[in-house]
């Protein structure tokens, strides 16, 4: 079962996401990519030698919209399932799906519920649910990603999906108290997760055909887009890649390992994931030393996150080990927006689309 160890990781990256709900302004020196139809990566003009390639550059989504079908898929309810909690294994019995609640640190199950043709049944949203179509919904954590108990129930869910990673866990807990169907799903932040949380998440809601379709369908995409990557990416000249989360204004440098998703976003865009190089797993406050060893080539950010430090410029001057690494000597950065840089969700194979596009056809 995952969600331990993904409570594990995100117990600290509560603390650290703390400052997330202030926006930043976006860097004005990036090389954006233009959100709008897009051709194949095949039919870019893909950099002969992306480690000499200088300065920083957006990723940006052709569409931030979640694709859903016109209307909700056909439901069984009352729906049993095993809900996977600090508890262990829980039976919750979902009998009303009129009001729906998903929460969790990535935005993904929102996206999920979304994709599902759920979205209109949707009452709240996290912090880090921002796609089209959720603006209008009140937000339901407060302090970063800290569960608003009151502001939850002040809602009437009836069914809440989380996956632990927003808390006090036992504060989610507690709502089952007040009458509240909470579903933990075991989830997992990789290519082959996405789809699981679609059967997940659907079953909770009644509806374990559309579940499997839509991962059937978000596999076969994410898969295809792995390798339209990969046919783009120079042969023998893979980059070496590291994420790096920044909030300045709460003076926080972290670098995210294994099993923190952006292992995934590296290896998918064909990079070599130098934090599994020096074994750091999950999330780990920067260190001067930590960053000189593992000299990235080319260093993932959130959009706010690098504005937050005054952007490229910002960052070297005051974190010189950066600036004495590949990556900074070059000033190779690319940021991507906070909620969808690492949600692996119905939109994954769009946000590698868009990432590979800004590492390996920057300005195109």
């Amino acid at each position: 079962m995952r969600i331990r160890p993904v409570i594990a990781l995100v117990a600290a990256a509560t603390v650290l996401l703390a400052g997330c709900t202030t926006a930043g302004t976006p860097h004005a020196s990036s090389s954006a990519v233009s959100a709008g139809p897009r051709v194949p990566l095949a039919d870019l003009d893909i950099l002969a030698d992306p480690h000499a390639y200088e300065g920083p550059s957006t990723a940006l989504l052709a569409d931030a919209q979640v694709s859903a079908p016109a209307t909700p898929p056909a439901q069984t309810l009352p729906a049993t399932i095993t809900s996977h909690d600090l508890a262990g294994d829980t039976s919750v019995t979902v009998t009303s799906t009129e009001r729906i609640l998903a929460m969790d640190i990535s935005g993904s199950i929102a996206a999920t519920v979304f994709g599902l043709g759920f979205g209109g049944s949707v009452v709240g949203r996290d912090i880090s649910t921002t796609f089209p179509g959720t603006e209008d919904l009140p937000v339901i954590t407060s302090s970063g990603h800290t569960v608003n108990s009151e502001a939850i129930l002040a809602l009437r869910p009836t069914v809440l999906i989380t996956d632990g990673s927003v808390g006090p866990v036992d504060v989610v807990l507690q709502l089952r108290d007040a009458g509240v169907a909470v579903v933990f799903v075991d989830t997992e932040p990789s290519v082959a997760g996405v789809g699981d949380l679609a059967v997940q998440v659907a079953t909770a809601l009644g509806a374990p055909a559309a579940g499997q379709s839509l991962a059937d369908d978000l596999e076969a995409g994410i898969q295809a887009k792995v390798a339209e990557i990969a046919a783009i990416v120079p042969q023998g000249q893979p980059l070496r890649m590291l994420f790096l989360y920044l909030r300045g204004t709460s003076g926080i440098y972290y670098l995210f390992g294994e099993e923190s998703g952006a292992d995934v976003l590296i290896r998918s865009l064909g990079g070599i994931d130098v934090a599994a190089e020096i074994g750091l797993n999950g999330m780990r406050p920067m260190t001067d030393e930590a960053m000189v060893a593992a000299n990235p080539d080319l260093i993932l950010v959130m959009t706010d996150g690098i504005a937050s430090v005054g952007g490229v410029d910002g960052l070297l001057e005051s974190k010189p080990a950066i600036a004495l690494t590949s990556a900074g000597q070059h000033r190779r950065f690319v940021d991507m927006a906070d909620g969808e840089i690492l949600a692996f969700g119905p939109r994954t194979a769009d946000v590698l689309d868009a990432l590979a596009r800004a590492v390996y056809a920057p300005g195109q």
